[in-house]
């Protein structure tokens, strides 16, 4: 790395300042001398108080440790574990009722319930993918997945397959827009009289469902209609193959589908150094000032894409109607632990990386608050901020985007924060973490995954855990999703901000993801992760057959308040009876997904992959998923469940597999025969030395192992 270069008391490296003062500070008012002025305090003050924080978990979690292994040849006594939680502090007491006060919030945050993107900020193409989802092609969705039962066909298009999608569309036009005495499926024509969408000269039963079109009234091109919040457009082309086939001249049906879209610069990246920064940060000012793009070859052709336009339509009444066409974008900042050597504090020492996110992502989201018809449409910035430990942590990240403020010239409160609920004390203190920022809280979300690996992690001297597919049928992590909706609708989240869910891991199973994701508007949830345009599309279908504030309301009205005891049920295996085979199965399981996904993440530097589990179905893997992986077999190896010898054996058995699930790809650095790379390295550090991470996080190890060979191959 170049020498640093001095801005006040921090330092910082040369392409970061030249990225700052010449990419991303023109045009926001901010003069360079004001920014580095503020910005070298907020890291050498706040920098502080960050270090107290984390030697703060590590004091909780050792007494914790010391708890279990002190009363691990008695009994659990689930009383007494509590009580000795509320004693060091981990377990808060909860303070009286409060309702969150964030102002401007945007609708699709606030008012339109729908699915929730999440994508890695470092992918250009990816990041335009997910902000262009706004919209998607249900007969794309349909015939492109097995979301009817099977999967496409190979070769060109099967007119037989499309008639059943395109039915299968009618049929759920019929159940968001029936007409009166007829059906979509029927329908010969679709015009405007008098202000009213008729179909064969009948009304919609609900005709305020119609809300405009382009084109002549008596032969629209395009209608626009809208159920639950969401918009569905009704595309009309006689000269389109589809179109011209269609009785009424109908192409296709475009759902509104991910409403929102959160630009990743967490756990599905590798962010390792200035230069990885500045590519996760170039991209974020892409999109706030709307001119990123992207070019690209497909099919033998090349491609430029950009961020799409807004849609604009006749009223009912006359009139120009617009709505939105990217997805609102929210960005997540890293967490409280990782440092990073792009700079450097008045002691030399690395920024917390933290800090550095939220000045530079904040800086650069006024691109947007200084344009017109942006990505913001009431004055905001989002920040997701994951891996809180609990409230005193919150309300530091409160604390520290208010001095943000401060230094940029911006409203108190015009970010917008995001509190993922997927640490365990956060969890069980969540009323009092969004106290912590009620002015600010926008988004609160559970994530099964960094919860799961975390709860392990916690509880490690407990014992030995279920294996992973029986910690999820334990009776803890249903409280744990039912509270996060409890108190959010407690807390005054309805109407003001999201109460979301975690992601469907499993990109290529659609036809599951419609049968299961349901569960996640019916529990009062309000947007729920997708991992791709597509599935963001199908998956906005479940909102538009659960009213999701209808489903809040009833359980306000309820009073149902899932309990904290349960919550804190920790899902150890209370029989250990599983057979030698039932144990290697579980650890190549976990084997195989650490090492998928550290192998690109170390050697090729991709935070987000799709890795074949066992059954060869396509699993999205990222931190949170090698974090569960990696927890669960340092647990049965600490408790003796397996040995270090079978260990390695699985890790060394899953290798091949792995080197043979990517001999198709060119930059891909086999791991066999000799088990020696570093990323074959780092997958190992990330099991054996599990146990002693902080917080069972995978961050320092692969990033630790992702500088050795960056600086490997630069020497």
């Amino acid at each position: 790395m170049a020498e640093l270069i001095q801005k006040n008391d921090i330092q910082v490296a040369p392409s970061l300042v030249r990225f700052i003062e010449e990419a991303a500070l023109p045009g926001t008012g901010v003069a360079p001398m004001t920014f580095w002025a503020g910005f070298s305090e907020l890291v050498n003050e706040e920098g502080s108080e960050n270090r107290a924080l984390l030697e703060k978990r590590d004091a909780i979690q050792s007494k914790i440790d010391l708890w279990h292994i002190e009363h691990r040849d008695s009994p659990h006594d689930h009383e007494a574990y509590c009580a000795f939680l509320r004693e060091i502090g981990y377990l808060v007491p909860e303070g009286p009722a409060f309702e969150i006060d964030t102002a401007n919030v945007d609708d699709e945050i606030a008012r339109v319930p729908g699915p929730q993107l999440v994508v890695p900020i470092t992918n250009a193409r990816y990041a335009l993918n997910a902000a262009n989802a706004r919209w998607g092609s249900l007969y794309d969705g349909f015939y492109g997945t097995d979301a009817m039962g099977s999967a496409p066909p190979k070769g060109g298009y099967d007119q037989g397959r499309g008639a059943r999608v395109v039915a299968r569309a009618r049929v759920f036009l019929d159940e968001a827009f029936p007409i009166v005495k007829t059906s979509h499926a029927d329908a010969r024509r679709y015009y405007i009289h008098n202000g009213a969408l008729l179909i064969d000269d009948q009304p919609l039963i609900a005709p305020e469902k119609f809300i405009g079109y382009t084109g002549h009234p008596k032969a629209p091109e395009r209608i626009v209609l809208r159920n639950n919040g969401l918009h569905v457009e009704l595309v009309f082309d006689r000269t389109h193959p589809i179109g011209s086939r269609d009785q009424a001249g109908l192409a296709d049906v475009q759902l509104e589908s991910a409403v929102s879209a959160i630009m990743d610069c967490e756990d599905s990246v590798a962010c390792v150094d200035a230069e990885d920064k500045i590519v996760a940060y170039e991209n974020w000012l892409g999109l706030m000032r709307g001119d990123l793009q992207d070019s690209f070859e497909k099919g033998g052709a090349q491609v430029t894409r950009a961020l799409n336009p807004d849609r604009t339509y006749i009223g009912p009444e006359g009139g120009k109607i617009t709505l939105k066409g990217r997805a609102l974008m929210l960005v997540r900042n890293v967490g409280h632990l990782m440092r990073n050597p792009a700079i450097r504090d008045r002691n030399g020492d690395e920024v917390f990386e933290g800090l550095m996110d939220a000045m530079i992502t904040t800086l650069i989201a006024l691109h947007d608050l200084k344009r017109d018809g942006g990505n913001s449409l009431t004055g905001s910035v989002y920040v997701v901020k994951p891996k809180m430990h609990g409230p005193e942590e919150v309300a530091f990240a409160d604390r520290t985007y208010g001095r943000i403020e401060e230094i940029l010239g911006l409203p108190k409160n015009t970010v917008k924060l995001g509190i993922m609920d997927e640490e365990r004390r956060t969890s069980v203190n969540l009323k009092e973490c969004i106290r912590a920022a009620k002015s600010r809280v926008a988004f609160i979300n559970t994530g099964f995954l960094d919860r799961t690996g975390d709860e392990i992690h916690t509880s490690m001297e407990a014992g030995a855990f279920s294996r992973k597919d029986f910690i999820k049928r334990k009776t803890w992590i249903g409280a744990y999703e039912n509270q996060n909706v409890d108190i959010g609708l407690e807390c005054g989240l309805s109407g003001r901000a999201q109460i979301g869910k975690g992601m469907w891991a499993m990109p290529d199973l659609m036809a599951a993801m419609l049968e299961q994701k349901i569960e996640h508007p019916k529990s009062g949830a309000n947007c729920a992760w997708v991992p791709s345009p597509t599935a963001a599309t199908l998956h906005a279908l479940h909102y538009h057959r659960v009213n999701v504030f209808d489903v809040q309301a009833k359980l306000k009205a309820g009073g149902r308040r899932a309990y904290v005891d349960t919550v804190l049920n920790i899902p150890l295996a209370e029989y250990q009876k599983w057979t030698d085979a039932q144990k290697q199965r579980e650890v190549e399981n976990n084997a195989q997904g650490i090492l998928g996904y550290v192998v690109r993440w170390v050697d090729q530097g991709v935070g987000c992959s799709k890795v074949p589990d066992m059954n060869d179905v396509g699993l999205m893997e990222d931190r949170a998923t090698c974090r569960i992986s990696a927890q669960h077999i340092a647990n049965w190896l600490h408790h003796g469940v397996v040995d270090a010898q079978q260990v390695m054996q699985a890790m060394r058995k899953m290798a091949q597999v792995v080197d043979g699930q990517n001999a198709d790809d060119p930059l891909y650095q086999p791991m066999a025969p000799g088990y020696d790379g570093i990323a074959f390295q780092a997958a190992c550090d990330l099991v054996l030395k599990g146990r002693t991470q902080p917080s069972g996080y995978t961050e320092p190890v692969l990033h630790a192992r992702r500088l050795e060979l960056k600086g490997a191959n630069a020497s």
